[in-house]
């Protein structure tokens, strides 16, 4: 099975309560669950409304969050990532095999989806972070010794000679599999941190899924490119092992042919209230042709505004208009996403009621460096809420520039989630109406 170019990272597609499983059942969609949003969420807003009623005028209870709050990954409590390790050690310790002889270096071939499903399985089963212990593979329960495991290695490494198994690659290179790693000179027992890529979370490479064997146990996370501290030091490797085969490496050997493009499932698959995985296909063609930007997380199997206005921008792009460019996707659209024929869609082109292009929450993060902070920073001062600037708006996000979109916000009516400080579709909506 070959691991995928990217990986989408939605928490919330996979909730087992009562309420989002009953709706899982009714495939593609049932009338009666066209109102989107947790179930939990829903009677929420019916208390709250009784609630309020109750209370009368002169108390009103507080409004909730609108809908477009943003998920993002929580910061790691701490400025280190606390990963203590040992050094290079045979499989279960100094009581297990022998070490390897001086200078032989074994490099097991691997696939890349036989690393990840190997580095799932320690999340799966929330392996404590142990600098002194070994699980039951053999493994060293930190992050070098995590790594040691996923790619199958015959001991137990550390992030002074994972880079004896592995090829230094760059950041356009990284595919799942390969690793991010970081090795402190100044103290390497004590600092240093290595993590496995899992794959992008969106189209604009600023997130990324990283397996990685931390405190408390071990953690599957969006976590900013390269990582939350000490980005500058972390370097991408591909392992040496990976087999031909697997999707992305290079092979000189004789490939089956492609498969046929996946049929158009019909009509009844798309559209509020669908849930399926068809949704989720479509959204990641659509990613791939240029509508990124209409997707604050990643493309999942619940049908949203999202879909629908990526969609209509493809068949937009093709020149199609009226009823042909109605967001609901039909065979032809199908037929030309999954064989990748037709126009792309123009990247930052404006929406229907002349609104530039929301480029997704990724580039208003943390770390983010990009001309739309520039963009987001003039026209909040243009409309009057720039005060938290000390100097003009500049391409690197600052707390600067959330403060005065929080206090934009907040200006709307939100509260909560909803005034984060962080825009969303409807906040960029609205800035630039």
């Amino acid at each position: 099975m070959a691991a995928p170019v990217f990986e989408e990272f939605d928490p919330a597609s996979d909730c087992d309560c009562p309420g989002c499983l009953h709706w899982r059942r009714v495939l593609p969609y049932s009338p009666a669950g066209r109102t989107t949003g947790h179930p939990a969420a829903r009677r929420a807003l019916v208390v709250a409304a009784a609630a309020s009623a109750a209370l009368g005028a002169g108390h009103a209870a507080p409004a909730p969050a609108a809908a477009h709050a943003p998920y993002r990954p929580a910061f790691p409590a701490g400025e280190e990532p606390e990963t203590p390790q040992g050094g290079a050690a045979p499989l279960h310790g100094p009581g297990g095999r022998p070490a390897k002889p001086s200078g032989t270096v074994k490099v097991p071939t691997t696939t890349r989806a036989e690393i990840i499903n190997r580095a799932k399985a320690w999340v799966a089963a929330k392996v404590p972070y142990n600098l002194y212990a070994y699980w039951s593979d053999g493994y060293r329960q930190d992050c070098s010794g995590y790594v040691s495991m996923a790619w199958n290695l015959t001991g137990n490494e550390w992030t002074g000679s994972l880079h004896q198994y592995a090829d230094r690659i760059t950041k356009e290179e990284l595919q799942p599999g390969d690793i991010l790693l970081f090795h402190n000179r100044t103290d390497p027992h004590n600092g240093s941190h290595v993590v496995i890529f899992g794959g992008w979370t969106d189209f604009t490479h600023t997130y990324y899924v990283a397996y990685e064997q931390t405190r408390p146990h071990t953690r599957r996370m969006a976590t900013p490119y390269a990582y939350w501290n000490h980005s500058a030091g972390y370097v991408p490797y591909r392992y040496k092992g990976v087999t031909a085969r697997t999707a992305g490496a290079q092979s000189h050997t004789a490939q089956p042919p492609a498969p046929a493009p996946a049929p158009y499932p019909g009509a009844a698959y798309f559209g509020p209230g669908a849930h399926n995985r068809y949704v989720t296909q479509l959204g990641r063609m659509l990613v791939a042709r240029g509508a990124g930007r209409f997707y604050g997380s990643g493309p999942g199997p619940r049908w949203t505004d999202a879909d629908r206005r990526a969609t209509r921008a493809f068949q937009r792009a093709q020149g199609w208009t009226g009823t042909a460019a109605d967001g609901l996707p039909g065979p032809l659209t199908w037929e030309l996403l999954v064989t990748g024929q037709g126009r792309d869609v123009t990247a930052g082109a404006a929406s229907a009621h002349g609104v530039p292009g929301f480029p997704g929450r990724a580039m208003f993060r943390p770390g983010a460096n990009n001309a739309y902070v520039t963009q987001l920073g003039r026209q909040l001062v243009k409309k009057g809420f720039g005060t938290h600037y000390t100097s003009g708006p500049g391409p690197r996000w600052g707390e600067a520039d959330r403060r005065n979109v929080e206090a934009f916000q907040r200006a709307q009516g939100w509260r909560g989630g909803a005034a984060d400080g962080y825009p969303g579709p409807e906040t960029w909506r609205r800035l630039f109406s």
